[in-house]
This record gives C-alpha cells, sequence and structure tokens, in this order.
C-alpha cells in the first residue's frame, strides 16, 4: 500500500513511524516532513492546505490511503475533498473538525446531550466579553473560538488579567481565531487526555497520556503546545475513562451522526478529574502532540491497521493490544519558546543516540542545512523512551536528553511529575 502523510512535525514523525513498521505498508510520502522524518520516508513539497493540489499529488504519486496529520487542513476541507476523488482518508470532514475549529461549535454539542463541561458564554464583542467577566470573577478561562496552534486559551487567575485576555483575543493576537471568544468557568482538578477511534459508528478507545502545557518545571510560565507527555495516564483509571465515554463522547458522536456530520478519525478530549468525575475541557479532532508520540511509541505497528479500520468503517472488528508498559517524551525547544526565539541553530549529537522501537528523537521543527540538522521552529524535537514502568521510561528519555548538545534549546526536567511525585 502506498500511504501520504501530511504534516511536519513530531506527531507526524511518530504516525511516520509506526506506519512503517506495518507489512502493509509498501511506500511512504511525508508532505512536507522534516529533517527526521526524511531518514525513514520520502518528503514531498506540497500545501496541505490545498485540497485540489494534495489530490493531485495523490494521483501522481499512486497513493492508496491518506493520513491526515494537523488540524488546519481537516478545517479545510482537505478530507473532503481526497474522499471525492476517491481516496481513503483518515480524518474527519470539515464539518465534523468544527468539534476543534469552533470551541462554541463543541459547547452547543455538549449542551444538546447534556455533556458535563465548564458554564460558559460566547462572545463576537469585546464589551460585552468584559461584562462577563466582571460578572462571573476570576480565576476564569479566556478562549480564542478558533485554530490558535494550541496557543488561544489563557488560564487568568485575577480580574485584571481576564480583562488583559479578552482584549488581547480581540486585538488580532489570535487573527481570526479571537474574532469570536469563549469565556469559561475555571475548573478545578487534574487534566488528562483520552484518545478514541470514531468510524462513523463505533468508538474505540486507544489510550490515555498527560502532557505538560506550561513552559517551565512545576507547570509554571505561560501555556506552549506541550513540553511533554507520557502514557499511560494514572489519573485516568479504567472506571473514569468508562464514565467519560458513557457521558460525553458517546452521546457527542452520536448527536454528530444524528446531524448528518458523523465523525471519522480520532478524537482527543482533554479532560478535567475532580473526585473521580470527568468534565470536558476540549475536543481535538487529530492525534495531540506530544500525546502522539507516547501513543505512536506504544502501539508500534497495530497503529496502522486500527488507523485503517477507521477509515473503512471497520472499527466494531478491532481491538487494542496493549502491553503493560509506559512511554514519555520530553520536548526540546528553542530558547525563548513560547515567546520569541531564534531559528538556524545546529543540534549535534542525534547520530550517537540508538534510535529503536524503545526508544527516539522524534523531530518537530527540524530542517537539514549542509549535512547538519538545525532548528526551524519552537518545539523542535520530542525525545520519547518507552519502558516496563514509567520510571524507567523517563530515565531512558533524560538520558537521550543528555547525550544532545544544543546550547540553544532547553527543556523541562520534571516531565511525568504528577504521576512520579
Amino acid at each position: 500500500m502506498n500511504i501520504l502523510i501530511l504534516g511536519s512535525g513530531g506527531r507526524e514523525h511518530s504516525l511516520a513511524w509506526a506506519v512503517m513498521q506495518n507489512p502493509k505498508c509498501d511506500k511512504l510520502i511525508v508532505a512536507p516532513g522534516n529533517a527526521g522524518i526524511a531518514k525513514i520516508a520520502d518528503c514531498a513539497t506540497l500545501d496541505i492546505l490545498d485540497g485540489a493540489a494534495v489530490v493531485a499529488f495523490g494521483e501522481e504519486n499512486n497513493i492508496d490511503f491518506v493520513i491526515v496529520g494537523p488540524e488546519a487542513p481537516l478545517a479545510a476541507g482537505v478530507a473532503d475533498d481526497l474522499r471525492a476523488a476517491g481516496f481513503a482518508v483518515f480524518g474527519p470532514s470539515a464539518a465534523a473538525a468544527e468539534l476543534e475549529a469552533s470551541k462554541a461549535f463543541t459547547k452547543e454539542i455538549c449542551d444538546a446531550v447534556k455533556a458535563p463541561t465548564a458554564a460558559y458564554g460566547h462572545f463576537t464583542d469585546a464589551a460585552a466579553a468584559r461584562d462577563y467577566v466582571k460578572a462571573q470573577g476570576a480565576p476564569i478561562v479566556i478562549k480564542a473560538d478558533g485554530l490558535a496552534a494550541g496557543k488561544g486559551v489563557i488560564i487568568a487567575m485575577t480580574d485584571a488579567e481576564a480583562l488583559e485576555a479578552v482584549d488581547t483575543m480581540f486585538d488580532g493576537t489570535f487573527g481570526d481565531a479571537g474574532t469570536e471568544v469563549v469565556i469559561e468557568e475555571f475548573m478545578e482538578g487534574e487534566e488528562a487526555s483520552f484518545f478514541v477511534l470514531c468510524d462513523g459508528e463505533t468508538v474505540l478507545p486507544i489510550g490515555t497520556a498527560q502532557d505538560h502545557k506550561r513552559v517551565g518545571d512545576g507547570d509554571t510560565g505561560p501555556n506552549t503546545g506541550g513540553m511533554g507527555a507520557y502514557s499511560p495516564a494514572p489519573v485516568l483509571t479504567d472506571e473514569i475513562a468508562e464514565r467519560a465515554l458513557a457521558e460525553i463522547i458517546r452521546p457527542c458522536m452520536a448527536e454528530m451522526a444524528r446531524r448528518g456530520t458523523p465523525y471519522q478519525g480520532v478524537l482527543y478530549a482533554g479532560l478535567m478529574i475532580k473526585d473521580g468525575v470527568p468534565r470536558l475541557v476540549e475536543y481535538n479532532v487529530r492525534f495531540g502532540d506530544p500525546e502522539c508520540q507516547v501513543l505512536m511509541m506504544r502501539l508500534g505497528a497495530q497503529a496502522f491497521d486500527l488507523i485503517e479500520a477507521t477509515a473503512r468503517g471497520r472499527l466494531s472488528e478491532m481491538r487494542v493490544n496493549w502491553a503493560e508498559d509506559h512511554a514519555l517524551t520530553v520536548v526540546m525547544a528553542a530558547a525563548g519558546y513560547p515567546g520569541s526565539y531564534q531559528t538556524g541553530s545546529v543540534i549535534n549529537g542525534l547520530g550517537t543516540l540508538p534510535e529503536t522501537a524503545s526508544q527516539m528523537v522524534f523531530h518537530a521543527g527540524t530542517a537539514e542545512q549542509k549535512g547538519e540538522i538545525v532548528a526551524t521552529g519552537g518545539r523542535v524535537l520530542n525525545v520519547t523512551a518507552r519502558g516496563a514502568t514509567l520510571s524507567e521510561a523517563r530515565e531512558r528519555a533524560y538520558a537521550m536528553v543528555d547525550g544532545i548538545d544544543w546550547p540553544e534549546g532547553f527543556c523541562r526536567r520534571d516531565i511525568g511529575w504528577r504521576a512520579l511525585g
């Protein structure tokens, strides 16, 4: 089977790594890819937001199956264009991708099925949003309604911070994503990620993870796209996961189907858990990043079998074969991230690190220039390892981090702290 993956980050590198292990894969192309992906698959220059261009590329390269990695092409309808042209595709339609593309839409779906989530207000006017903040008081959460690359959420602990956040949203800092704003009740508890596959009817859980959003150790500093993750997440027990399925995920998927927009792809439910009760924080319509990296490390070759079954409507025939293991990934980022940072710095030491089924450095923002690996983004590397215990996975991951020579980079040194103490 000739397979095409759309995307260029650590998520797509880990997907490519898992797909390449499956004997169904004859040829793999990743567009546009990155320097790490280029070591295991062909990379191609392609505008992945242009559905017509992606269709033409697929036809020219005899592609049999397409995996859409990031949320932006899904929201742009690229999966729809591919399906219309006859391709087998993993990823929801643009209508179903509204679950991530519009936080207000997700709230509407939750309201329809009475799924537990934060109380909220939806605003298109800054003055009305400010009045709501004053009436509710801090702590409170301010969210850009649209896609903001994982950065359009501000948790305000004081009224002054909340009002400033409202102004930030409406002054264009987050572009079109901030022209509408959702303001939510601040939910206390511990947040974890629950991943399921859905083929329009069947919902199949495929794993849990916990991300570290804050830039600094001890969950301090501004929010980022994610500084590390581990799987499984102990806080998301089997009992809580089943409750989330029964009260949140399955009802929402049934409502999507009832509306004529059945969901097909991976659904990532961010859950806030307190006293054993899960409440929905948000939905994402793709694998999380960096959560995908730890899930792929644990799933391996079977990941593609599950992905293919999702696209072909055969999830009811599938089961996940989990090993009793753990995986942890550490994000190495460019100094200054998530604020301004420099690109072009050289990363040394990667060639000396053994890459196996139990440890990999997944590239996120890299390129190869004159034989050297250079940083091209904010989040640059995902140093990932698995082990029989979370402690073992963590030790392996940080041992690899310590073997990387990149003075212009940094990482958190406490990934997994909630589970390990």
